[in-house]
């Protein structure tokens, strides 16, 4: 892509300046995405996946962006019904004290939704043993991927470390699909420890790399702090392009909404992801100003 090119469709960005370091790191992952796959992006609108809790809203670990708020839009399991209108099951839960969702305490519950749904799991923490009894209820993972001490104990406040997380990571890579989930500006919107994470996640290997970002939420820690700025968001996004040139990329459904979205889905757009939840309308002009065919989902980013 031509320089000027770049820079005319940047100009429909609203309320954006972008520096010239910026601009050539989006050319660059446009660059390689364009040689190494189609020229099709996906759009999910995952109204055919019902998120379920194990736990309803009960966590353990209180964490600092969280508070166990998300677990109070999803279904409990012990109220499920009427499941025909959804083919998929988005399955999570509050965390135990050392950071582990109680999947195995519901393994025959989920086994049964399995024969007709495909099954995401938000895992947290396991161990081997864990891992193999997850493969065989799940068809993927959804896993968090936190690689910086002081994030963990600060904000999840485990006792656990970031090599807790590469365990938990690669065990259950041997048993089946993971893809990770890197939520930017995790630490109330700031941006350090993320580019390690991509660095550590290449040297591990991914499958799919899934982006989320921090949303401050009422009646938590950080309530009152900010989301990073779009640029900040694109500039970890595009590195992670460039560093996986051949990984699907994901912008998931957890970001800020309204004005801010029309900021960054454009720019996740040209930056080389391939599939965006619930894109903003910015987001589906620029996928059309750049040549690409739409595809439509219907069920969360984590499953194909």
């Amino acid at each position: 892509m031509k320089l000027e090119q770049l820079e005319t469709l940047l100009s429909a960005v609203p309320s954006i300046s972008v520096d010239h370091n910026l601009i050539g790191k989006l050319r660059e992952g446009w660059e390689v995405r364009l040689e190494n796959f189609p020229k099709e992006i996906q759009f999910d609108y995952p109204n055919r996946t019902l998120p379920v809790t194990l736990t309803g809203s009960d966590c353990s670990l209180n964490c600092a962006h969280c508070g166990g708020h998300y677990l109070k839009g999803m279904k409990p399991l012990t109220e499920l019904k009427n499941l025909e209108d959804y083919s998929s099951c988005l399955i999570s839960g509050g965390c135990s004290r050392d950071g582990k969702v109680p999947i195995l305490g519901f393994a025959q519950e989920i086994g049964n939704l399995k024969g007709g749904k495909a099954i995401n799991l938000h895992s947290g923490l396991v161990d081997e043993e864990g891992a193999k009894k997850i493969a065989s209820v799940a068809d993927v993972v959804s896993f968090d991927f936190i690689y910086n001490d002081d994030v963990i104990k600060k904000v999840y406040k485990l006792n656990k470390g970031k090599e807790d997380y590469v365990d938990s990571y690669l065990s259950l890579r041997k048993h089946l699909k993971v893809v990770p989930h890197i939520c930017i500006g995790l630490y109330k919107g700031e941006i350090f420890w993320e580019y390690q994470a991509l660095e550590k996640l290449k040297e591990l290997g991914v499958d799919a790399l899934s982006f989320i970002v921090f949303v401050p939420t009422k009646g938590t820690e950080f309530a009152e702090e900010k989301p990073p700025s779009p640029l900040e968001v694109i500039d970890v996004i595009v590195r992670a392009r460039i560093l996986f040139p051949k990984t699907p990329i994901y912008l998931g459904c957890m970001r800020p909404k309204g004005s801010y979205r029309n900021i960054l889905d454009p720019l996740a757009v040209l930056a080389g992801v391939n599939k965006l939840v619930i894109p903003a309308p910015k987001g589906r002009e620029m996928a059309e100003k750049l040549g690409l065919s739409i595809k439509r989902g219907s069920e969360c980013c984590g499953l194909d």
